[in-house]
């Protein structure tokens, strides 16, 4: 889907660009698979902000995605290709044959009126989801699950897949985006293509205000403050040396590593990330 750019006609507009949409079949969501999103501006259950820079933004509605997909030989038609607003990929509207809707994250190529299937008998083409152990080595794999019956909970951003390596024993090394090679149980779901909307990364947001309607309220550095507001802050004139960089509350905040030593799930990566 490419993006569409806009003529120069205010400072904004020169380097602002915005998706062209030329996939999205139907402009308002299905009401029965629609729920409230509460705004929560970077806070926990507590009150405390734990995600700083997060406030405001334009009202959302969340949509409720099957990442399961634990409908097992039941065959659905694609309906409409959805914009969603909480995440950088589009969704897929799927109508099965007993009557129900779901939405599914919309793979790169399905189109309205085809037909998809999940489950160990379906065939591995674009948009259907089967067990790895089900999936041809070598093919483009996304929304995979990490433990089986839990969903899919990597490889779902726009544009993003996986490589279905190799198969040992009773699991299959599966490449991911990052670059990582990662042991997965035979059993997990996966979908079989790549997220759609492989230009997402190539958009610009071309003002500030744009990224306010997101809801990301604005950075600032802490070398730019007092030093009673942030352990980098003072010094005579535009000083930006003089100490490591840190975190407000004097965590180092660049080179260490964010990956705990002794995880249980270090076992199952066979090749860290590049």
């Amino acid at each position: 889907m490419p993006n569409r750019k806009y003529r120069p006609v205010t400072p904004s507009l020169r380097f602002t660009t915005v998706s062209s949409f030329d996939e999205i079949t139907k402009a308002s969501p299905e009401r029965s698979l629609v729920r409230a999103r509460k705004q929560n501006a970077g806070r926990n259950a507590a009150g405390r902000i734990t995600v700083r820079h997060r406030g405001g933004g334009h009202k959302r509605h969340r949509r409720l995605l099957d990442f399961r997909r634990e409908k097992f030989g039941v065959p659905a038609r694609v309906a409409a290709i959805e914009y969603d607003p909480n995440r950088s990929a589009n969704i897929a509207l799927l109508h099965y044959v007993d009557g129900e809707k779901r939405y599914v994250l919309a793979p790169l190529g399905l189109s309205v009126g085809t037909t998809v299937m999940s489950g160990p008998d379906a065939e591995p083409i674009e948009g259907n989801a089967l067990p790895l152990g089900k999936i041809p080595l070598g093919m483009t794999i996304h929304n995979v699950e990490m433990k089986p019956g839990r969903g899919g909970t990597v490889v779902r951003s726009a544009g993003e897949g996986a490589q279905l390596m190799s198969r040992e024993g009773d699991f299959a090394n599966v490449k991911l985006p990052s670059g990582e090679i990662r042991k997965i149980h035979l059993k997990c779901m996966a979908t079989v293509g790549r997220v759609g909307n492989p230009d997402h990364s190539a958009l610009s947001d071309g003002k500030a205000g744009r990224r306010r309607w997101r809801g990301i309220r604005p950075t600032v550095r802490g070398v730019a403050m007092n030093p009673v507001d942030h352990p980098m802050g003072g010094g005579e004139g535009r000083s930006s040396g003089g100490g490591h960089p840190v975190s407000p509350w004097g965590k180092p905040a660049k080179g260490g590593k964010t990956r705990s030593r002794r995880k249980p799930s270090d076992k199952f990566i066979v090749k860290r990330r590049s």
